[in-house]
């Protein structure tokens, strides 16, 4: 994906509404390896990638996750935060270090509340993700589990 997708934070959010969201951000790092959150577990935080590379999967039963995206430079990474009942539905991990900006949902949700333009602006941003993440998870699941062909699920 090119820095201009829509989906990045700085195509998605005006500038005012970007250095909001950022005035609250947290620099952390994530080790490789790490196993950032899983399917079904609370949403309390949600990150913005400044550097690395973070893969999102699904459970398959009796297997290791099935990688669904790969994630990198300024993309978000979480979207469950957003929506009740706030729990994860996927997983994600470090696959190098990973550099980001972590946010506390919380106040986030408490931001948009407060702002009815910044909650809007958020929760477009969002949504886009959440149609490209469930556009890539439909491919990725056609790629490994349908007939060659079949267009469908």
């Amino acid at each position: 994906m090119s820095s201009s997708t829509p989906t990045r934070i700085t195509a998605a959010l005006s500038a005012e509404h970007r250095a909001r969201l950022m005035g609250i951000a947290c620099d952390v790092n994530i080790p490789e390896g790490t196993r950032i959150f899983e399917e079904g577990t609370p949403a309390h935080h949600f990150w913005i990638i400044r550097s690395g590379t973070v893969t999102l999967d699904v459970p398959v039963p009796g297997q290791r996750p099935v990688t669904i995206e790969s994630l990198g430079l300024g993309e978000l990474v979480g979207w469950s935060w957003l929506f009740p009942p706030h729990l994860w539905q996927l997983g994600a991990e470090a696959m190098t270090l990973v550099r980001a900006e972590e946010f506390d949902a919380q106040t986030v949700r408490m931001m948009m509340d407060a702002d009815p333009a910044f909650g809007s602006a958020i929760g477009q941003w969002v949504g886009r993700v959440l149609a490209e993440r469930l556009h890539a998870a439909r491919v990725r699941l056609l790629d490994l589990y349908a007939p060659h062909g079949s267009g469908t699920l």
